[in-house]
């Protein structure tokens, strides 16, 4: 299965400069959160797969402004052709606004999903806004990860793990991949082609 995963900034290639037919290779779309609302609602008109996504922490919007056409998989476990996928969004809490959590409190929604993980018989893909904590997250407060994922890495070992929310272009020295617990963790910002359960490849 191809995904197209992507998070944080429109790509232009998608979007301005679009070209018929370039979206046709992907069976599934997922966002990792802070995109426009309308962004979602013309890739999910124009690919040919549906489009999936979480909150990002400047999401607030899309209470008024839902993207059209795609789903919300925030705080849910989907299974979509096979693949087991669990849905985590909002980052830490820095200002009070939505979407933001304090680590208790997304421990509380990591524990909620529980029995829909099991029901399910485990987890495939993780989709995050926020990354885990040290592995793939920043130093500074509103970009400090979440240690309830790599508890949640460490129980259920899904295959990887899709997020957002450090930008590529903070910094020389962020990674797009990362490996924890043998899950593999990657930064989605921008665009990113997860073939699974093949090798993963990067798709700039």
């Amino acid at each position: 299965m191809n995904i197209l995963a992507i998070a944080d900034e429109e790509c232009p290639s998608l979007w301005d400069y679009y070209t018929p037919g370039c979206l046709d290779e992907y069976d599934l779309i997922i966002s990792s959160g802070d995109l426009k609302p309308s962004y979602l609602s013309f890739l999910v008109t124009m690919a040919p797969c549906p489009v999936m996504y979480v909150h990002g922490n400047h999401d607030g919007r899309y209470k008024e402004q839902p993207p059209e056409g795609c789903e919300c998989i925030d705080g849910k476990v989907v299974t979509y052709k096979g693949v087991r996928i669990l849905g985590l969004g909002g980052s830490i809490e820095y200002t009070g606004g939505p979407h933001q959590y304090t680590q208790k409190q997304m421990n509380r929604r990591i524990r909620r999903l529980k029995w829909a993980i099991r029901k399910v018989g485990g987890v495939d893909l993780v989709v995050t806004h926020a990354a885990p904590r040290g592995v793939g997250d920043a130093e500074d407060f509103a970009h400090r990860g979440f240690t309830g994922f790599l508890k949640l890495i460490e129980r259920y070992r899904p295959k990887a793990l899709l997020h957002g929310h450090v930008h590529l272009r903070y910094g020389t020295n962020i990674k797009r991949e990362q490996e924890y617990e043998g899950t593999k963790v990657i930064n989605v910002c921008g665009q990113y082609t997860l073939k699974y359960p093949g090798n993963f490849s990067v798709d700039h």
